[in-house]
């Protein structure tokens, strides 16, 4: 059996990379390649600078986004998926299918 350190389960590991809302979005956006924080904050209608600071280092930190830092003047980083990073969102695919196919049961719980 393989040791999960302190995860319960692979799930409960995998929560723990996509946890909260913008973290899959993040991922969502970054799936057509290479993105600007500038051009993530605008694509990310809500998400505040610190947010999404703080978010990506996050997804750096579990491998699943790579920050590049290119020395020119001006400054320029871009930010892209792994491929552990693109594993993930192809895994989230489902989910996501799953909330558009029950989207109603979703909207209900909402709303009562």
């Amino acid at each position: 059996m393989t040791q999960l350190g302190r995860y319960t389960c692979g799930l409960d590991a995998a929560m723990d990379v996509v946890d909260g809302k913008w973290k899959p979005l993040i991922l969502w956006e970054l799936q057509d390649g290479p993105k600007r924080f500038n051009a993530l904050h605008r694509s990310l209608t809500g998400i505040s600078q610190k947010m999404l600071t703080q978010n990506l280092k996050e997804l750096q930190r579990h491998g699943v986004v790579h920050r590049e830092s290119y020395h020119e003047v001006p400054p320029r980083v871009e930010y892209s998926m792994t491929p552990a990073g693109r594993e993930l969102l192809d895994a989230l695919e489902p989910l996501g299918d799953w909330a558009t196919k029950h989207i109603g049961l979703i909207c209900a719980a909402d709303a009562g």
